[in-house]
């Protein structure tokens, strides 16, 4: 048999996990990641304190967040996991701060052409990178990221809107194709109609339940590759009968 035919694999592969979480403002992304595996968190913004898991200190700078995710993939056995980054946007914002610094600009958008933006994206994705040697180790990788809402252009119809992970477009599209699975969380909401007369109604929104959704459909971004139902509740204890554990 030939040298690469001998190389071929049949089956499913077990390996850790690339999962992105965005959702709303404090609707649980931290906690419901901090329930993986063994995990810790590299802070990129201070929002864990109450949390009862392992954490890194604030990342004040690129170098800390740096250092922390190349000591994770090093040859230190740790023990952890799962690393979790918390969260990407207040990542990218330390990204823009190094590129601005480095060329002397106040601002991100100081750049002609949009150049600091591209800069951004490679710096965003060498992180990428090093987090996939976590994963190469049998580390789970998670990242979480707000959300907002942005105008979607469909080529099959109307432009509409959707919500989109809060970052520059093209650092979200690097993480999307990254990521084995992106997550979308959000409370389930039910609107009801209310008749005011005169042939007037207006809707009334209401529901409190929190909801992992795992596809895609017209009003935000999200894809998985474990055969997630369409949705599940934002609990881990529901997600975790679906992951596939790395190899250590």
């Amino acid at each position: 048999m030939g040298q690469f035919l001998s190389k071929v694999q049949k089956g499913k592969q077990q390996r850790a996990r690339r999962t992105v979480l965005y959702g709303t403002h404090g609707i649980g992304k931290s906690t419901w990641a901090s329930e993986w595996p063994n995990a810790v968190i590299v802070q990129t913004e201070d929002g864990c304190a109450d949390l009862d898991v392992a954490k890194f200190p604030l990342c004040e700078t690129l170098t800390d967040c740096w250092g922390a995710i190349m000591e994770l993939g090093g040859e230190e056995d740790h023990g952890f996991q799962t690393v979790v980054v918390d969260s990407a946007d207040w990542l990218e914002q330390l990204i823009w701060k190094t590129v601005c610094e480095k060329h002397n600009k106040k601002a991100i958008t100081d750049f002609d052409f949009g150049k600091g933006y591209g800069e951004a994206a490679s710096i965003f994705s060498k992180i990428l990178q090093a987090l996939d040697v976590c994963r190469s180790k049998g580390i789970h990788v998670v990242v979480l990221a707000h959300c907002e809402v942005v105008r979607f252009t469909d080529p099959q119809s109307e432009s509409y809107d959707r919500y989109m992970p809060k970052l520059h477009k093209s650092v979200s599209s690097l993480m999307q194709e990254w990521a084995d699975e992106v997550l979308f969380a959000a409370y389930k909401r039910y609107v009801r109609k209310e008749d005011l007369g005169f042939k007037k109604t207006r809707g009334i929104a209401s529901g409190d339940e929190r909801v992992l959704y795992t596809q895609e459909s017209a009003g935000f971004l999200a894809k998985n590759r474990l055969g997630l139902p369409q949705e599940l509740p934002l609990d881990f204890a529901a997600y975790e009968p679906f992951l596939n554990v790395g190899e250590k």
